[in-house]
């Protein structure tokens, strides 16, 4: 995996979480507006539609440079859309980032061992 790819998964896992917590803080809002004179929807919906503008424009920078099948791209586009799909995302981001990690030092190593 090269730096762009690696920097792509990173900003992903980085926005995911409060794209999540955005989420579900609007849910409240909404929740509060109806029920009491409080009424943070406005700023809460102008919020949370950055994050999730961020995370779609992250996603879509993520797919196009990991080159993941159609399932796994569907999959972190639905989890953006669930209250707390976020939270997944972010742990199943952080495993494919460390699993890379993993994966390219060994090939590093690999590479090292041959030219011995």
């Amino acid at each position: 995996m090269d730096i762009k790819t690696a920097t792509a998964i990173r900003r992903l896992r980085l926005v995911s979480a409060p794209e999540a917590v955005s989420f579900l803080l609007l849910l409240v809002c909404s929740v509060l507006k109806r029920t009491t004179d409080f009424n943070a929807v406005p700023v809460m919906g102008m919020v949370h539609g950055v994050l999730f503008i961020l995370y779609v424009l992250f996603w879509a920078d993520a797919w196009n440079r990991t080159k993941w099948g159609p399932k796994t791209a569907a999959l972190y586009f639905v989890l953006s859309v669930l209250p707390t799909g976020g939270f997944f995302a972010e742990r199943k981001l952080r495993r494919e980032s460390e699993d890379a990690v993993i994966a390219s030092r060994a090939r590093q190593e690999q590479q090292g061992a041959v030219k011995a």
